[in-house]
């Protein structure tokens, strides 16, 4: 296994302390804080619980690629904090914590994915070099 650099490591931290602590904000937020109308257990668990619970494996064990797409996700939270910023009062401030904790997950998925992605060599191959590979499959047919 490939030594991990402590930059690295700091990402992943973060990546992993935003995650867990974005799920437990937004299920206690919806079971315990909600101001307006009580969701069923059910709703809360496939709307809030469930889009966080997919990468949260990849993101315990420290798979780059898992933290990679886990930004997708970290996407639909975003939109959430956003909206609910906008359009409830009420609930401004828990919003405001969400988007932090958002804004981490996203900042240490994306920079650790991206660092240990390189340091493991699973970077993509630049155009240039991928084209003359290509060219060079090519006319070793003809």
């Amino acid at each position: 296994m490939t030594p991990m650099a402590p930059n690295t490591k700091k990402f992943r931290y973060l990546a992993l302390v935003c995650t867990l602590s974005l799920f437990v904000w937004v299920v206690s937020w919806q079971l315990i804080f909600t101001t307006t109308d009580q969701y069923s257990l059910q709703f809360i668990f496939l709307i809030y619980a469930l889009p966080l619970l997919l990468p949260m494996w990849g993101i315990v064990k420290g798979k780059p690629y898992t933290h990679a797409w886990a930004n997708f996700i970290a996407l639909y939270y975003l939109m959430h904090g956003f909206t609910v910023l906008y359009a409830e009062p009420a609930e401004r401030w828990f919003a405001v914590i969400e988007l932090l904790l958002v804004v981490g997950m996203f900042t240490g998925c994306s920079v650790y994915a991206r660092l240990r992605g390189r340091e493991l060599g699973l970077g993509l191959k630049k155009l240039k070099e991928e084209m003359q590979e290509e060219c060079d499959r090519f006319s070793k047919r003809s």
